[in-house]
């Protein structure tokens, strides 16, 4: 548990130390010399509350479901290639590199700190703690920061779980020591619903998702961005040590979570 200690002792000091930023919604004059890329509410980013956070999560899934309209428009061909090209060479490449994470005793300490049940409360902590001290402090800012995490982490989610259940692939966990990691896809038996297979990896999904809003509302604080995809890094890298995931998991649930939040949760409306 040292680990989510830390992480809520720093997200707290994020929140406490980093000025309240809610009256920077208000519309005000802009100085003709002001550069408005700096305003953390620089571009006309959705309206976000509690009460309208369910039509957002519909109208991202409808936007995330649909994507396939934009690519036979001729539309963001050049990412999708990079992401499914990068996922297709890691896919090969897993039965030989995953072998070496179960082997291996280096990363027993790592894992200790970055287990599945810690990692998990270090992605939820941090909107949570923005969540209490932005409403304790009267900054809508950083509420609304945490409701747009939120709604990242459930569109992440939701996409998580049907590619899972469409495709039951085999933790590496799930394979025997003398099985083979090559035939791992359509394989999974652990659940019915297929929550509990592979690919991709929540985790990293999630942790991408909710780094990402967090680089982007506060990213005139320049050492944010360090610390929220440095983490998401961490929490991703370790569901191949800990041998939950396949790198090729963990690469395209990352890729998810950030390309996801970045051009549904944070697209300009």
């Amino acid at each position: 548990m040292c680990s989510v200690l830390l992480c809520s002792v720093a997200c707290l000091g994020i929140a406490i130390t980093c000025p309240p930023l809610g009256a920077q919604e208000a519309p005000q004059t802009t100085p003709a010399d002001a550069t408005p890329q700096n305003s953390p509410s620089a571009g006309a980013e959705r309206e976000v509350s509690w009460r309208k956070l369910p039509r957002n999560i519909l109208q991202d899934q409808k936007e995330i479901w649909l994507f396939p309209v934009q690519l036979a428009k001729g539309r963001h061909w050049l990412p999708t290639l990079a992401v499914t090209g990068v996922t297709a060479a890691l896919i090969t490449a897993d039965p030989h590199d995953t072998p070496y994470f179960r082997r291996t005793p280096r990363f027993e300490a790592f894992n200790d700190v970055f287990s599945g049940r810690i990692t998990a409360s270090e992605i939820a902590i941090v909107p949570a703690t923005f969540l209490v001290v932005g409403h304790f402090r009267q900054d809508s800012y950083a509420e609304k920061t945490a409701l747009l995490a939120g709604e990242a982490y459930a569109d992440s989610a939701i996409v998580d779980i049907v590619m899972k259940v469409a495709t039951r692939r085999l933790r590496p966990s799930d394979i025997p020591p003398s099985g083979s990691f090559s035939d791992t896809f359509f394989r999974s038996h652990v659940s019915p619903t297929g929550i509990n297979t592979s690919f991709p990896s929540g985790h990293a999904a999630g942790a991408f998702a909710v780094a990402a809003v967090f680089s982007h509302r506060y990213r005139q604080h320049r050492w944010v961005p360090w610390v929220a995809y440095g983490m998401a890094s961490a929490i991703s890298f370790s569901r191949v040590t800990t041998q939950a995931h396949f790198p090729s998991d963990v690469f395209l649930g990352a890729a998810l979570g950030y390309t996801m939040t970045k051009f549904a949760v944070l697209r300009p409306r």
